[in-house]
């Protein structure tokens, strides 16, 4: 009998034995997963925190090497450029990346006609002239052409060949359907575009001047790609008011130009709105900048001289 009390109360002893071992076993687990919630918690935080600053961070453009990557990836970016990023965007803060970039390279963190570069492309349709790109003094389209009296006001305004024909095909093009387009002005020579603009300085000063006039060796007219036109009706710098001008606005990219200068682009090319003044670039450039608004700056910088 003693005997089995005895068995009996070692079998009790084992058994509080071993749940005792079950709670302690159970205690540890439940630390662990204490200690691996706060672990996962801190980790967690900590990329939320790095996340938030890489977004932050995402559009400042500065010398340390942790955003180094960022301003490098940018499509456009010029390694020797990148000084002149960081103090653009020092003074235009409300500005991306991407705009920093390519108002930087088109030139815009500079006065205008200084750190003046040859215009690259010479003969071809995507030349470059502007207040930052020069074409010098015996530059001469090599392939002039004239246009039909049928489409231009005197006998004497020839364009470059491709450029003369596409305005030929659009100027008929418009009479098809009612309108009246015809050139005013096209190809001008540097010593007829160093006259005429001495005569606008003589008459309103240089400073107003350059707000509508090229300097000679920078005028797109030189080049023999660019036509100032009329409806033959009222003064060319009326031809923002025809309906021709709306008939241009929606169809001239067709033909390969683009309207050059306007209001809302005016910081960018230098120029007050020339509703009149259209550059031939061909059609694909065109259309490209038909469907996507900008400057032939910035599709240079973007697309061409990369």
């Amino acid at each position: 009998m003693n005997n089995t009390k005895k068995q009996i109360n070692n079998k009790k002893r084992i058994h509080k034995k071993k749940k005792r071992n079950l709670y302690a076993y159970a205690d540890v687990i439940l630390i662990i997963i204490i200690i691996f919630a706060i672990v996962l918690f801190f980790k967690t935080r900590n990329n939320e925190n790095n996340n938030s600053n890489n977004f932050n961070n995402s559009n400042k453009i500065n010398n340390s090497n942790e955003n180094k990557s960022t301003l490098e990836n940018e499509k456009y970016y010029k390694k020797e450029k990148k000084e002149r990023y960081i103090s653009y965007q020092e003074k235009n803060k409300e500005l991306d990346i991407e705009k920093i970039i390519t108002y930087v390279n088109i030139g815009l963190d500079q006065d205008y006609y200084t750190n003046i570069e040859d215009s690259p492309n010479k003969h071809t349709n995507i030349v470059l002239v502007n207040k930052y790109h020069y074409l010098g003094e015996d530059y001469v389209p090599k392939n002039l052409t004239r246009i039909s009296n049928k489409y231009a006001i005197s006998e004497d305004k020839y364009m470059e060949h491709d450029a003369a024909v596409a305005f030929e095909d659009m100027a008929k093009a418009a009479q098809k359907e009612g309108y009246k387009i015809v050139a005013v002005s096209t190809y001008r020579s540097y010593n007829y575009q160093k006259n005429l603009y001495n005569n606008y300085v003589s008459a309103d000063g240089k400073e107003k001047a350059d707000k509508y006039s090229a300097r000679p060796g920078y005028s797109e007219h030189q080049t023999g790609l660019a036509v100032d036109v009329s409806n033959n009706k009222k003064s060319y710098t009326k031809f923002g008011e025809t309906e021709e001008f709306n008939w241009m606005k929606n169809n001239c990219y067709k033909y390969g130009f683009i309207l050059r200068y306007t209001e809302e682009n005016e910081f960018i090319t230098g120029y007050i709105s020339e509703a009149w003044h259209y550059r031939y670039v061909g059609i694909d450039i065109a259309t490209y900048i038909h469907n996507n608004p900008m400057t032939f700056e910035e599709y240079y910088v973007k697309f061409i001289e990369k």
